[in-house]
């Protein structure tokens, strides 16, 4: 279970995916972070209470199995970090875009902005609450154009199309972007 869980949480921090949930965008170093913790507090836990009790664990663990747990929880941690201090060193602002598509399909942005540059990612979110990354788009001087307003977004049968729009002084380069849910 420590595997898989430990895993599932080095994936969730690397893969750049995120989720929405109840209407809120939650980044996938998130999602790493907190299965993370909930796995340390139960194997915390289970450690306190064989301790007490004097029992030992089912299945001695040896060398290799603690190696692949360290180097999971380690991924895990670094994965977390990396995208955590991606996301408040570019203060980056999560958006659930209306309208819906169809089936479920919706659209959300993550804009960040560093210095004098401005970047921008749309995500494809499914129904199920996963979304993916579709494409991005740069702006000149930290431009945040989705924050903005500047955009329009259009859904037909097989998906959406995104056109992040700036100004004629700060411009949008890659700003027409495609939404689907496939």
């Amino acid at each position: 279970m420590a595997v898989g869980c430990l895993l599932l949480a080095a994936v969730a921090s690397w893969s750049g995916f995120l989720l929405v949930v109840a209407g809120r965008v939650i980044p996938g170093w998130l999602v790493g972070s907190a299965l993370l913790l909930v796995l340390l507090v139960v194997m915390g836990t289970l450690a306190v209470r064989r301790r007490v009790t004097g029992r030992t664990p089912a299945g001695n663990r040896g060398v290799p199995a603690r190696l692949v747990l360290a180097l999971l929880g380690a991924a895990a941690g670094l994965g977390s970090a990396v995208g955590g201090v991606g996301d408040l060193t570019g203060g980056a602002d999560y958006r659930l875009l209306e309208p819906p598509g169809p089936g479920g399909c919706r659209a959300v942005t993550r804009e960040t902005s560093f210095l004098v540059a401005g970047r921008g990612e749309v995500y494809a979110v499914g129904a199920a609450g996963i979304g993916r990354r579709t494409g991005s788009w740069t702006a000149d001087d930290g431009l945040r154009p989705i924050a903005r307003g500047s955009y329009e977004l259009h859904w037909g049968d097989d998906g959406g199309v995104l056109l992040v729009s700036g100004t004629p002084t700060d411009p949008v380069m890659s700003g027409l972007q495609e939404v689907a849910c496939r």
